[in-house]
């Protein structure tokens, strides 16, 4: 597996992703944590020693979960995209199937009293 840390152009078309999402927001609060602890191990009070070191890993960890955002987005963008070529190509593997209504599925009902 090859680890590819630059987006292709056509990433381009992509929507962005917004600015508060899972990753950023996971990642910005492991930085807060690294400083935080970073603080701890050299006998610092934790919040208010080094707010500016505090400040600067939540902003790079949140910058990291944003481009991470990014990239899962395209990864899963082109596996869709590949798929749906393939079910496209290969509609002989891929059958429509007969849609069936809740009631066919569920049987009757019947209280028992």
């Amino acid at each position: 597996m090859v680890l590819e840390l630059r987006l292709p152009a056509e990433a381009r078309a992509l929507p962005p992703p917004g600015i508060v999402n899972r990753n950023s927001v996971w990642l910005g609060l492991i930085g807060w944590t690294a400083a935080l602890l970073q603080n701890g191990i050299n006998r610092r009070p934790a919040f208010t020693s080094g707010v500016h070191r505090q400040l600067l890993f939540l902003s790079v960890g949140w910058f990291v979960g944003y481009h991470v955002t990014k990239l899962v987005n395209y990864k899963t963008a082109k596996m869709d995209k590949e798929m749906m070529d393939y079910m496209q190509h290969h509609p002989g593997d891929f059958p429509e199937v007969e849609r069936k209504t809740f009631a066919e599925i569920l049987e009757n009902f019947h209280p028992i009293r």
